[in-house]
């Protein structure tokens, strides 16, 4: 009974929190109640309309749904790179930002499952993905894995940062003994929501441009590239308009996970590109497409050649200490850094894997206006779940939520 009431408690102080705040935080909040209504109206559209609103056909089935998805799952999982050196190896250097990195983590699943859903043309055929009523077809089928693993992380992640909240809301230290073996366990469920996003790719034999045994590795150092990139951010405008003042040195040490992630990114995209045009064959067609264009169509040069600059100039300048000491340049290059990983990951990986079709047909995507405004809807609704669930950890972490005994 009294957790119960102290849980109501809980909820009633966070409601009071989260409705309450400067002009700039009620701003940016109907901002992103606005988007998220944009959204909604598109979304009604494709609803009453179908996916033939959206760019995609039958010959070029996922698109910017799945592309978004594809780059959250990794920003999703960036959070382990916080878990693991704060709650396993005990480096409180990490401590403050954590819980922040696991309320981005909560946000960018929430944003991966309404992509899925999205992509899936409506809600009404979720029932084929509960086991037992739908066809969920486990274990063979790849999808069912992604579903299980997101799910999966998605619970870990809510319950960990609530029990330790929970804890602290009370007055009282968190035990140990409670959370640290579900840490140790999102550690690994972390690698395998991506490693098995990857396999659903490279198992699909008819797309020779993800058969890339270099796929899986690849998704990980992408993902702890811009996943603590955008916690780098996500911490700068924290520590700028809150009373939560984040240390230099939890910044520097994200500041050298990203660093290394960049690089390895890097070189295994070097890797990449010579395999496809070093001694190219017909399955090299998909990589041409991408960087060079095929038979006349182009559409994705202007957004490859966009990210790969960018992508090289992030880690040239992540490299030398003394730019990424300075927090101007950190600040810029994790931004850049995060477009060019968003844009590698999103159009530049799953649009060429359809082009060209099986029989060497080329039909070109572009999402329409209906996409759009579904994917910043979607966006916003992270953004806001993100800001409520920071709102909150932030309260009870300075000692301005506290339960009244």
């Amino acid at each position: 009974m009294r957790r119960l009431k102290v849980f109501k408690s809980l909820v009633k102080d966070s409601l009071d929190t989260i409705t309450h705040g400067s002009i700039k935080y009620h701003i940016w909040m109907a901002v992103l109640t606005f988007i998220m209504l944009v959204g909604m109206y598109c979304y009604s559209i494709q609803l009453d309309q179908g996916l033939s609103v959206t760019g995609m056909t039958d010959r070029v089935s996922w698109g910017l749904y799945i592309s978004n998805f594809t780059f959250l799952v990794g920003v999703a999982a960036a959070a382990v790179m916080l878990v693991m050196p704060t709650y396993v190896l005990k480096d409180i250097d990490f401590k403050q930002a954590v819980l922040i990195g696991e309320g981005l983590a909560v946000s960018a699943l929430i944003m991966c499952l309404a992509f899925v859903v999205a992509d899936m043309g409506g809600p009404s055929v979720l029932w084929h993905m509960i086991p037992g009523i739908g066809v969920f077809n486990f274990p063979n089928s790849m999808l069912t894995w992604d579903v299980l693993v997101l799910n999966g992380y998605l619970f870990l992640n809510i319950t960990i940062p609530f029990y330790i909240l929970f804890r602290h809301y009370q007055g009282k230290e968190a035990k140990s003994r409670v959370y640290v073996p579900g840490a140790l366990l999102s550690v690994f469920w972390a690698v395998g929501i991506h490693l098995v996003t990857a396999f659903l790719y490279q198992g699909l034999q008819a797309r020779p441009f993800w058969n890339n045994a270099l796929l899986g590795p690849r998704f990980l150092a992408s993902a702890f590239a811009a996943g603590p990139a955008l916690i780098i951010l996500v911490l700068a405008i924290i520590r700028s308009f809150t009373a939560f003042k984040i240390e230099d040195k939890t910044i520097k040490k994200i500041a050298m996970v990203v660093t290394v992630a960049a690089q390895i990114n890097l070189i295994m995209l070097i890797s990449e590109l010579f395999k496809e045009f070093y001694a190219p064959t017909h399955h090299s067609e998909s990589a041409y497409y991408l960087f060079f264009g095929l038979h006349g169509k182009n559409a994705l040069l202007p957004w490859i050649w966009t990210a790969i600059p960018l992508n090289v100039l992030a880690t040239i300048l992540l490299t030398f200490h003394k730019l990424r000491n300075n927090f101007k340049v950190l600040f810029f290059s994790c931004f850049i850094l995060f477009v060019a990983i968003w844009i590698e990951k999103g159009f530049g990986l799953i649009v060429p894997g359809f082009i060209p079709g099986p029989y060497g047909k080329i039909v070109e995507y572009m999402p329409t206006g209906i996409e759009i405004g579904v994917t910043l809807g979607i966006w916003a609704l992270g953004a806001f779940v993100f800001t409520i669930l920071a709102k909150t950890a932030i309260g009870i972490e300075l000692g301005i939520l506290r339960f009244k005994k």
